[in-house]
């Protein structure tokens, strides 16, 4: 696991010692972040569950200028600030331990907006799905910011989208991203 391309290109970064995390392959980002690149250059960023800080500091190598991670494990968030500490990003990084729905809830509370927000939990969990009620109750996605959602294939991101919310799937494997412009 490894930061694809800008300001911290080729870091090596700490992987899960058990596969309690599941990190987005090296390939998955780097397509991800083909397609969304243009997003990313002074983007406020959140990550909902962060695992290993790999989505979030690939935006912040590629010029992000703040990035929000949340995860309700104490580990993952260790393995997150090793990480970031590694690529030297900490003025740019916020780390909170709660899961998303309540992170989301903070945010808007503190009237937090974010131009893209990652959603990458662990699957067939229904979690996506409570990220996107949250999203329709607390406004933390700017209105045509991007919501990315992995999941399984097995997952259908349109069975809880708000109706005629388009949104563009691709597959990788066993992986779907599916990359949503926010209305909302």
């Amino acid at each position: 696991m490894r930061i694809i391309t800008g300001k911290a290109r080729g870091l090596k970064l700490v992987t899960p010692k058990n596969y309690l995390v599941r990190p987005t392959a090296d390939r998955v980002k780097e397509a991800l972040f083909n397609i969304i690149q243009a997003r990313i250059p002074g983007s406020q960023v959140l990550d909902a569950f962060a695992g290993t800080g790999n989505l979030g500091l690939e935006a912040w190598s590629r010029g992000a200028e703040q990035i929000v991670y949340f995860d309700k494990s104490r580990e993952s968030l260790k393995l997150v600030r090793a990480n970031v500490e590694k690529a030297r990003a900490g003025e740019a990084v916020t780390l909170i331990h709660t899961d998303a729905v309540n992170g989301l809830a903070m945010m808007e509370q503190q009237r937090k907006q974010f131009d893209v927000i990652f959603s990458d939990p662990p699957y067939d969990k229904g979690l996506n799905q409570k990220v996107v009620e949250a999203l329709e109750k607390w406004p933390v996605l700017k209105p045509g910011g991007l919501l990315v959602l992995e999941h399984s294939l097995g997952e259908d991101p349109g069975s809880y989208l708000p109706e005629g919310t388009e949104f563009r799937q691709e597959k990788y494997g066993d992986t779907k991203i599916s990359l949503i412009v926010w209305k909302s």
